[in-house]
């Protein structure tokens, strides 16, 4: 395994779509343990595969405190969501930002596991939040899209000054 370097926002590299998985092979496992360790590595409990420059449609995410409950989701797509609600979210691709977003309350998502297993999962709360938030990446969009037009120009100011520090 290797950690993979995640992107950070306005990379224009984030902006692009996912492809569908045609099948689950060595590589795309690969792809999958790469984006675990990499993820627990930053820390974080959610990375998205065009995160880390990577156009296959792959989703890695564990919100649990003891890194036990690590759930891959490969080619995923939200089939049903309802309620909605407020959560604070971050992101690895914008890092030490913060904001309310709001989301569907609930959704069921249906992917293909690490095997190449299809399974469907109806769950809410910051599984839920997380679900929605990854799957946003792989059509090429940001949490901080869902902001007004002043906070997005506030925080790509931000993040253009935090890399040009790290140059």
């Amino acid at each position: 395994m290797s950690l993979l370097e995640i992107l950070k926002h306005p990379d224009p590299r984030l902006r692009k779509k996912s492809v569908t998985v045609e099948s689950v092979t060595d590589a795309v496992r690969q792809l999958v343990d790469d984006m675990f360790e990499t993820m627990y590595a930053a820390p974080g409990i959610g990375l998205a595969s065009t995160q880390v420059n990577d156009s296959r449609s792959v989703v890695v995410i564990d919100i649990s405190e003891d890194r036990g409950q690590p759930l891959c989701l490969i080619n995923p797509k939200i089939t049903d969501s309802s309620g909605e609600a407020a959560h604070e979210e971050g992101c690895l691709s914008v890092p030490g930002i913060y904001e309310n977003v709001t989301r569907a309350e609930e959704v069921t998502v249906e992917a293909l596991n690490r095997d190449g297993d299809h399974f469907e999962l109806k769950t809410d709360g910051v599984l839920a939040v997380c679900i929605q938030h990854e799957l946003e990446h792989l059509d090429g969009k940001l949490f901080v899209d869902h902001l007004s037009r002043l906070k997005q120009q506030r925080i790509r100011k931000k993040m253009e000054k935090q890399r040009r520090e790290t140059m």
